[in-house]
């Protein structure tokens, strides 16, 4: 996140402004309001404050790509599923997950308490999952989002930990200020 010089910029914008219309001024007072200073005056004031204007308007920090709050909400929103997953938690899974929430994993179409079940069968037999959301690109049109993303990840089992890598994305609705998923699609990447 970068800093907010908009502010400061606008504090020492200011404070030229004032310091070049007292000068103006009183230049006027002194030399009649014709006078060959004033002239000049003005117009390296005009000058100064156009290019501190445009200046000051590209380092508004508003030009800069950062995340909006929506989108980091959508990313929230795919990290608390992958808590939920981790801990076999439904309870937390249905605060993200929309009533029709259906999921294509493994080649297999899954409602979402049935995905979470298939999870927790694999977590009894011993598996245990990391997922990471990375690189993600959040896409906003309304009240509807999608995101695309690597999840970097790996899997535990009694032979050892494996790293993987899935593509996936995710289809989501807003709904009373909340981000839900409504639908989910992951392919894992071929071990190379």
């Amino acid at each position: 996140m970068q800093p907010d010089y908009t502010v400061e910029w606008t504090a020492t914008l200011g404070r030229i402004i004032f310091q070049r219309m007292v000068a103006a001024a009183t230049c006027h007072s002194a030399q009649g309001s014709n006078s060959m200073i004033e002239k000049q005056s003005l117009g390296i004031f005009n000058r100064l404050f156009w290019t501190l204007a445009i200046g000051m308007s590209l380092m508004n920090p508003s030009f800069a790509a950062e995340p909006t709050s929506d989108e980091t909400k959508v990313v929230d929103a795919m990290r608390s599923m992958y808590v939920a997953a981790t801990n076999d938690d439904l309870a937390r899974f249905h605060t993200v997950a929309a009533a029709d929430f259906y999921s294509f994993d493994n080649g297999k179409r899954f409602t979402g308490d049935a995905l979470m079940e298939l999870i927790k069968k694999a977590h009894a037999a011993g598996k245990v999952y990391v997922w990471e959301v990375t690189e993600p690109e959040v896409h906003i049109d309304g009240a509807t989002a999608w995101i695309t993303y690597v999840n970097k990840g790996s899997v535990q089992d009694a032979s050892g930990t494996k790293k993987l890598n899935w593509l996936e994305s995710t289809v989501l609705r807003k709904d009373k200020g909340i981000w839900r998923i409504h639908f989910f699609h992951s392919t894992r990447v071929p071990q190379e």
